[in-house]
């Protein structure tokens, strides 16, 4: 069985334009978010918890649409109603079962997801390294002023209130993305210090965006796959993917709606602001925070 490719990132990093197109490779499989590591059973998908983001129903798309494209080859009302009974005949297993299940059946060629809501709990991340000893994590980063900006144009800002993205410090609760981006960061830190070094890589989204064949090909070597001008030009291609769209009525997400409006991949040079820049989302002049500043330089920003 191929070991999967997991990316971990804050939302709005680019995950879902370069998961698929490392998905697109000929030896690789892009999923969409199947969100099975948030929870331990795969009934736990049907309930409401605590800890969801969104609307309830959105979080168990991804697995119908994947097991829906990978089981009947196709995602219709049909085959997703399939899914359906797929899924509730396994509703007592762990949900690492089930992804190893999902892992196997597209043996050999090698798993790749993400979902941004693993990357929020440490508990997750280490029940996917439990999972898969063997699985490679790819950590994206971006900026966080433009990524900090993004996550606060999508549904006002609906993911740091999720996780309590606010700014205490003058006696009144402001919401400040960039907290969120600095302990999300941390929390994959953390948590892939206990991952070998082989197994995971580090790499600047915006780096992707402005030489992706290069930067493609890099992911290639280190996942062991052919990196050869073909295969590399088959990446470049996200919007192939039977789950670059939306789905049947029944299952219509599964990925970020962006994603899903223009999945189609132009190449460009993000425009990378420095650190005392104005931000966008704070109406009181207060810049970046000094931890989110260092950590920044961490991964390469100036």
């Amino acid at each position: 069985m191929a070991a999967p490719l997991f990316l971990l990132a804050p939302p709005r990093s680019y995950t879902s334009l370069i998961n698929a197109m490392i998905g697109q490779h000929p030896q690789a499989f892009g999923l969409p978010e199947l969100n099975l590591f948030n929870v331990e059973k795969v009934k736990d998908l049907w309930r409401r918890v605590s800890d969801d983001i969104g609307d309830d129903s959105n979080r168990r798309q991804g697995l119908l649409r994947a097991v829906a494209e990978i089981y009947a080859g196709e995602q219709t009302l049909a085959t997703v109603t399939m899914a359906q009974h797929w899924a509730s005949a396994r509703e007592h297993l762990e949900t690492g079962e089930v992804f190893r299940e999902i892992v196997e059946q597209i043996h050999p060629l090698i798993a790749v997801e993400k979902s941004p809501a693993y990357t929020i709990s440490f508990k997750r991340m280490k029940r996917i390294y439990e999972t898969f000893p063997e699985a490679k994590f790819l950590h994206l980063v971006r900026h966080p002023i433009p990524q900090s900006r993004s996550v606060m144009n999508l549904n006002d800002g609906i993911f740091a209130l999720f996780v309590n993205s606010f700014d205490f410090s003058d006696g009144k609760a402001i919401v400040d993305p960039q907290i969120a981006w600095h302990d999300i960061n941390i929390n994959i830190l953390n948590f892939l210090d206990m991952v070998p070094d082989e197994q995971k890589l580090c790499m600047r989204g915006e780096d992707i965006m402005e030489n992706p064949r290069e930067k493609l090909a890099e992911v290639c070597r280190w996942l062991g796959i052919r990196d050869d001008d073909a295969a590399v030009e088959d990446m470049m291609h996200p919007e192939r993917s039977p789950f670059a769209c939306f789905g049947p009525v029944n299952a219509l997400f599964g990925n970020d709606p962006n994603f899903l409006r223009g999945p189609t991949f132009r190449q460009h040079k993000p425009k990378i602001p420095p650190f005392d820049a104005e931000l966008p989302w704070r109406e009181d002049g207060k810049k970046l925070r000094p931890e989110v500043v260092a950590l920044a330089k961490e991964f390469g920003y100036q």
